[in-house]
């Protein structure tokens, strides 16, 4: 495959997952969730105070990142400060950027090292890179998180762009500017730390380069300068959590699968149920999936289980046999001057990366005891998911398209793009978006009530009163977060917040706040 037409169709993927990332943000999905509004309503209260945090405590905890980002972009004006959208347009650009990471770092992965012999994932390391930043840009697991004010889009970011700048700086035996490599990786690892709770289980994932680069030169200089730089980035929130070792575990100890009546037999029930969550039944979570539908489309889940296959098989035909490393194609092995065939080398590397990866990734869910299969808590094995069903489909097209006549094959190849990209479509824009039960997932009737209060006059007293239960923050219930967003009256004082920009917060037993004669017009319900 030539440059240009590898750029060119590395364009069209971006532009598909801009596409489907951006388009018609400001409506679909409808509403705002409550976790989502009450990052918008840390952000605006960050833009008041000029107080920006590692760690905001309310809503069971949350890492900072996210709501920081948030801030700054409120701030410069850069989005407005309580619009739905605004809150998940960071999530969106999250979306997009992991999946031109996600070519990059299959490209490094796979590449052929100059004077090697073939493997077979080498000959095939563009497409392969190209196919999984398509499958990953039409994934409705990830576009959906792409779509959504929630913090953990943005943890297969951190590891997709760490992964491949490791690589890139490890693999070259020369490498212009490489601090600024590893301070890139450094700082954005770091930041995963920021992210989702999830992302601390992957320091297992990065000890993987040790035994494949250990002998490079200059590999310790640069690992250490990578581990400062991290340590540097990430001590801020890991000096919080020395000083409050509650909210490190808080939400971790909630969910736990230690308190379930019988762990041993939920992690066995989880990790069935999290197999099975690929390719028979997902999320039945409206606001995280099409209710009980698997996490790939059939087609690409078909692809999936092949590349899965594959890769296992390749590990053990790949291990190391007397010194020196098989080929996983099975040809015949020629060594380099090392004694070592590079590209089976960087094979192996590759296949366990990616199997350590999704084993890991899973760990989150599988170890938890709530609501599973859970797409969000899982979100992390997307990554590795669509790299094996990329794997998969270029293993297929070669034993079967490739075989055909080259007009055959353009027209096989168009019909399954198309295909592929109307299944997305339909799937999300159609019969996800426009199903009854997603605007209740994510209180699109609150947002309303926003939207009616900010329509009467500001010197009126409005009065809310939070009939529906749920985590309670300075003593109003979570499910008004959406209202206090939209209206900009979230107050991080129990004190005050009974009474922000004229909107009174009451609770079921406080009815007798409200004056005799208050028009009804300015007293809300949340149910």
């Amino acid at each position: 495959m030539s440059n240009k037409t590898k750029y060119v169709l590395l364009a069209l993927v971006l532009i598909i997952a801009a596409f489907f990332r951006f388009y018609h943000l400001t409506s679909t999905p409808p509403g705002l969730y409550m976790d989502e509004a009450m990052d918008g309503a840390n952000a605006q209260n960050v833009v008041q105070t000029g107080q920006y945090k590692v760690y905001y405590p309310e809503d069971n905890g949350r890492e900072g990142l996210y709501i920081n980002i948030l801030a700054i972009a409120f701030k410069y004006h850069i989005l407005p400060d309580n619009a739905p959208w605004s809150v998940r347009f960071p999530a969106a650009v999250a979306g997009f950027l992991t999946v031109l990471g996600l070519y990059l770092m299959v490209s490094e992965f796979f590449k052929k090292k100059e004077g090697s012999p073939d493997s077979w994932l080498a000959t095939h390391a563009t497409t392969l890179a190209l196919l999984s930043a398509f499958l990953l840009a039409i994934s409705f697991w990830h576009i959906n998180f792409s779509r959504i004010g929630f913090r953990a889009i943005f943890a297969p970011f951190c590891m997709v762009w760490t992964s491949f700048l490791l690589l890139k700086l490890f693999r070259a035996k020369k490498t212009a500017h490489a601090w600024l490599l590893v301070i890139a990786a450094g700082v954005i690892y770091a930041a995963g730390f920021y992210t989702y709770i999830a992302f601390r289980i992957t320091p297992l994932l990065l000890l993987l380069f040790i035994p494949f680069f250990k002998k490079n030169k200059d590999f310790w200089k640069h690992m250490f300068l990578f581990l400062l730089v991290t340590f540097i980035v990430a001590l801020p929130i890991g000096w919080y959590y020395l000083q409050h070792p509650a909210d490190f575990f808080g939400r971790t100890s909630q969910i736990s699968v230690a308190s379930s009546g019988s762990p041993l037999a939920t992690v066995a029930m989880n990790t069935v149920k999290t197999a099975l969550m690929f390719n028979w039944q997902g999320d039945f979570n409206w606001r995280h999936n099409l209710s009980g539908a698997p996490q790939l489309w059939w087609p690409v889940g078909i692809l999936f289980l092949i590349g899965l296959i594959f890769s296992i098989i390749a590990v053990i035909k790949t291990w190391k046999v007397s010194g020196k490393w098989q080929v996983a194609s099975g040809r015949e092995s020629q060594h380099d001057a090392a004694g070592e065939n590079q590209n089976g080398r960087y094979l192996l590397l590759a296949t366990c990366y990616l199997l350590l990866w999704f084993v890991i990734g899973s760990l989150p869910e599988i170890l938890s005891n709530d609501g599973i299969p859970h797409a969000l808590r899982s979100l992390l094995m997307v990554v590795p998911a669509v790299v094996f069903a990329a794997m998969g489909g270029v293993w297929l097209y070669e034993k079967t398209v490739g075989r055909l006549a080259r007009d055959w094959q353009m027209a096989i190849f168009a019909f399954l793009i198309a295909a592929a990209l109307s299944a997305t479509y339909v799937t999300y824009f159609k019969t996800w978006a426009q199903n009854g039960n997603v605007p209740g997932s994510f209180n699109a009737d609150y947002v309303a009530i926003g939207d009616k209060i900010n329509a009467l006059p500001p010197d009126w007293h409005k009065y809310v009163i939070v009939y529906a239960g749920g985590v309670t923050d300075y003593g109003i219930p979570m499910p008004a977060m959406p209202v206090m967003y939209i209206t900009h009256s979230f107050v991080p004082n129990a004190a005050a917040q009974k009474l922000a920009n004229n909107i009174h917060y009451l609770l079921p037993n406080e009815l007798d706040q409200i004056p005799a004669g208050t028009p009804s017009s300015t007293i809300f319900e949340i149910r």
